[in-house]
């Protein structure tokens, strides 16, 4: 890395909630690859749920917050453990801040908002963490906002394929969607569960120990299936495995 880079992290709200401790691990692996890491406990969410559901005003008020929040005269980079939020903030912020005097403000931090992996392997041009150990073989599931939002694909299997000890392998229809969606596991149960139940066969038909994602969202969803079903796979997000074994 040329220079020490600065970095304000943001850390979903169901992170926060449920699982605090890959907020944790976000935190060890950027400052493990020398990132000054800052972070503002006034932040709350991006306003994905808010908007997903049609409550555009609600998550107007929400991402306006979160556009304060987060701006920032210098150029610290903003990084998150989820590629489903940084693809709201990417995509959606453009129509919420379309007619809004805050749509420069908002342009300049667009570009500044990187999900965990690709901010280390394409800003950082990291692939591999010093530490990283996890005993087992992994599946990677690819998120939906993590492919298609954020066209992220090669990133997070270059750097599990550099996890010691971590045998990486494929799945069938990885790039299909897990069955989440957010309030389409509410409001589609069955179809939601049938995805789940697709995604988490296709999954254990590898051998896999662990189901790895960027995104905990997709993970708890499968997790859930997994623990009612008493199917033999765990799930783990990317940034808890590359913060294993140090």
């Amino acid at each position: 890395m040329a220079s020490r880079k600065v970095v304000d992290i943001f850390i979903p709200c169901f992170v926060d909630q449920l699982f605090p401790e890959t907020g944790m691990s976000l935190v060890k692996v950027l400052e493990s690859v020398g990132c000054e890491v800052n972070y503002n406990p006034n932040q709350t969410c991006c306003g994905q749920p808010a908007f997903n559901a049609g409550f555009f005003d609600e998550a107007r008020e929400v991402a306006t917050k979160f556009l304060d929040d987060f701006s920032n005269e210098t150029s610290h980079y903003i990084v998150a453990p989820s590629a489903s939020c940084v693809g709201m903030v990417r995509n959606a912020y453009q129509d919420i801040f379309v007619k809004s005097s805050s749509l420069v403000k908002y342009r300049t931090m667009q570009k500044k908002v990187f999900e965990l992996t690709e901010f280390l392997t394409d800003v950082l041009g990291i692939t591999h963490i010093p530490g990283a150990a996890l005993r087992g073989k992994a599946t990677y599931h690819d998120s939906c906002s993590a492919l298609r939002e954020c066209q992220i694909k090669a990133g997070p299997r270059a750097l599990l394929e550099n996890v010691r000890g971590l045998e990486l392998v494929e799945m069938a229809d990885t790039e299909t969607c897990c069955g989440f969606g957010g309030t389409f596991a509410v409001k589609f149960e069955a179809i939601s569960t049938a995805m789940a139940e697709q995604k988490v066969d296709n999954a254990i038909a590898t051998g896999a120990d662990f189901i790895v994602s960027t995104d905990s969202s997709c993970l708890m969803h499968l997790e859930a299936y997994i623990q009612k079903q008493k199917k033999p796979i765990k799930t783990m997000h990317i940034a808890d495995v590359l913060a294993s074994g140090w």
